[in-house]
């Protein structure tokens, strides 16, 4: 039997050329910083731009025979799957050039973990970092968050080809009708959102005790819910103002974007009358006062301490963001399996979260209370409903497949990483942290942690983990199918 590749390789060529111009663009615009801090014996960040620039030019002038040729279904998923890595080959190129890490490995892992924004870091010592690193490790968040999927989607068009694919791979969970007849007008709009909030977090960091370098950088790790910082103590770094507006801002990344497009857009539209988002605000509430009380009681913490960490951790968790004030590892026991399953269940869909994601969290657990009633009445018709809509059969057995799937990947991720000799507490905060894209976990992984100590084999069980998490599981499960390659 003959064996045809269902793929057109010169389109993914073509399609990942374009991003490495996008990547070595805005690598470029961090060189106004080596050279601020540098002077003119700045070195990594130019030479990588160079290289980046060259690279995406090559593939694109390469490939120019095939402008006109429009990606299919099959070559959407495999560019959004292989995308994280071809931009975190030469991503990691200024870690390494600046021996702010001592391997590729260690850099290839920086760099994945930015732009699948993880969050989980190699860096021994964030403060002695210089500062054009740290600023190009806070973009690589930015830009995996949202936008270079969005950004390539908006410029498509001028470039003789379809990003259809490109944005429904990528934005899982965008449903409605009214986005999809104009795509690309809806990516540009949404990428306008996404910038919006970052340079209003940005002013408003600026207003409290941040300077400017670390207002943005904390803007753009936040709004994408990654989590990387310029200081080893993190968040708790600043004042408890700046640690009131990450909070906020780490929140709304967790909405769905698409919904938040549609209430700016729509009168007739609102948010708050989405069933997930309300599910969203309610575990927010709900967890934080549960553990700010517990803090109060148990820990003796003061009422405001309580309150400000407790809704602190419990957003960064929820929206996996991975960002601290405090190392939550202290706190009882219990309490970090609360926030476990905040890491584990994720935001709402459509955002630029990690986790299962909230819609699919809801369509389980309603299908379980679902049958359970049938239980009692066998002969019931109980339709499981979001937002007011009944989930066909398909679509609950693909939830529950991917629950559970994503919990079998969580539970083999322990087994490897304790065989290589991790104990089981910091085998258990890897695996979720980098399956979610939470980047901080517990064990030594925890807060005020690096992954530096991991054998090399665990760090790239640990990479794939990231891939795994924010492709979310079945796109790159189906790269692993001979169907999909055939022809």
């Amino acid at each position: 039997m003959s064996f045809k590749l269902k793929l057109n390789i010169p389109v993914v060529v073509r399609i990942e050329g374009f991003m490495l111009l996008i990547e070595g663009f805005f690598m470029s615009l961090v060189v106004p910083v080596s050279y601020f801090h540098h002077g003119m014996n700045a070195f990594s960040i130019p030479f990588s731009a160079i290289l980046t620039l060259m690279a995406g030019f090559i593939f694109v002038f390469s490939t120019r025979n095939y402008k006109d040729v429009k990606p299919t279904d099959h070559e959407g998923v495999v560019v959004v799957c292989i995308s994280w890595l071809v931009m975190s080959l030469f991503g990691g190129l200024p870690f390494l050039l600046s021996n702010a890490v001592p391997n590729f490995t260690d850099a290839f892992f920086e760099a994945l973990s930015g732009f699948t924004t993880t969050g989980a870091t190699m860096l021994t010592n964030i403060d002695s970092v210089a500062k054009d690193i740290l600023f190009w490790r806070s973009m690589t968040q930015w830009l995996g968050g949202l936008a270079i999927i969005v950004f390539t989607v908006a410029i498509l068009p001028f470039l003789s080809m379809n990003g259809m694919q490109l944005f429904i791979s990528e934005m899982n969970g965008i449903t409605s009708d009214k986005l999809h007849p104009r795509i690309m007008h809806t990516a540009k709009r949404i990428w306008f959102i996404y910038l919006f909030f970052t340079l209003l977090e940005t002013l408003l960091l600026y207003w409290g005790d941040m300077d400017w370098y670390d207002a943005v950088c904390h803007s753009m790790t936040s709004i994408c819910s990654g989590g990387f910082s310029t200081r080893d103590a993190n968040i708790g770094a600043f004042s408890n103002y700046s640690q009131v507006v990450v909070t906020i801002f780490m929140a709304i990344s967790g909405c769905n974007f698409s919904l938040l497009l549609l209430s700016f857009s729509w009168k007739s539209f609102s948010i708050f009358k989405d069933e997930e988002f309300k599910t969203f605000v309610g575990y927010i509430i709900g967890a934080s006062v549960f553990i700010a009380l517990i803090l109060i009681f148990v820990s003796k913490m003061s009422v405001g301490s309580a309150f400000r960490e407790s809704f602190f951790n419990v957003v960064s968790c929820i929206t996996t963001t991975g960002f601290f004030v405090s190392n939550y590892t202290l706190w009882p026991v219990f309490l970090w399996i609360l926030l476990f399953q905040l890491m584990f269940i994720g935001a709402c869909s459509g955002s630029t979260s990690g986790g299962i994601k909230l819609q699919r969290h809801l369509a389980f657990s309603k299908n379980i209370f679902v049958e359970l009633r049938k239980l009692i009445h066998p002969n019931a018709i109980i339709p499981v409903k979001i937002n007011g809509k009944s989930l066909t059969r398909q679509a609950i057995y693909k939830n529950m497949t991917f629950v559970f799937i994503f919990f079998l990947v969580f539970i083999v991720g322990i087994v490897i990483l304790h065989t290589l000799g991790l104990d089981f507490n910091t085998a258990f905060g890897a695996s979720i942290a980098t399956l979610s894209n939470t980047g901080t976990g517990f064990g030594k992984v925890g807060p005020y942690c690096n992954y530096a100590f991991i054998p090399q084999i665990g760090k790239w069980v640990l990479m794939l983990f990231m891939l795994l998490g924010r492709v979310e599981l079945f796109s790159l499960i189906t790269l692993f199918s001979r169907t999909f390659w055939r022809k």
